[in-house]
């Protein structure tokens, strides 16, 4: 077995094992690794983003709505509300990111990628044939407006202008 066969084969554990093995040993490759890490994270694609939101969205099946709806051990969860629950989860790991990216002090890269999740949402919104949809009609807008508040919370208004103009470009009925 080669060393190439050897490195397309190990899982990610193995990887970030490795990894962090790599970056305790050498203070240069500590510092290269850092800048490479730096530069993958700032590698935002909107586009793809949003394409991600939307096949995220589109793929929820109505029928998992109907199983976990209605009445169970717990209560009553209206079909209404297990939508909106449901769509938040598909949700949830597109917001994190942008919490992330905050977080890091990636005020551009944070922006990027809402700008991705909010085109995405959009996007369903207007173009889905989901069956699931019929089931949350508001429920997009909802997010949508919440994601955006969120964000605008902790973004400068420079930035809160350059999204705005975006999302006067992409998501006009909405603005």
């Amino acid at each position: 077995m080669g060393r190439n066969n050897v490195f397309d084969r190990i899982t990610p554990d193995e990887a970030l094992e490795i990894l962090r093995r790599l970056f305790k040993e050498d203070q240069n490759i500590e510092q290269t690794i850092l800048k490479i890490a730096d530069n993958v994270i700032r590698e935002v694609d909107v586009d793809e983003i949003c394409e991600d939101v939307f096949f995220a969205l589109d793929g929820i099946d109505v029928d998992d709505l109907w199983n976990r709806s209605g009445a169970s051990s717990d209560g009553y969860t209206s079909t209404v509300d297990m939508a909106y629950e449901m769509l938040e989860e598909e949700l949830d790991f597109f917001s994190s990111e942008v919490v992330r990216l905050s977080e890091l002090n990636m005020e551009k890269e944070a922006m990027l990628y809402c700008m991705g999740l909010l085109k995405g949402i959009y996007q369903y919104d207007h173009e889905s044939e989901s069956e699931f949809k019929d089931w949350s009609t508001d429920m997009p807008g909802e997010c949508f407006a919440d994601i955006l508040r969120g964000w605008k919370k902790q973004s400068t208004s420079k930035k809160i202008e350059e999204m705005n103009s975006f999302l006067m470009k992409e998501c006009s009925q909405w603005i």
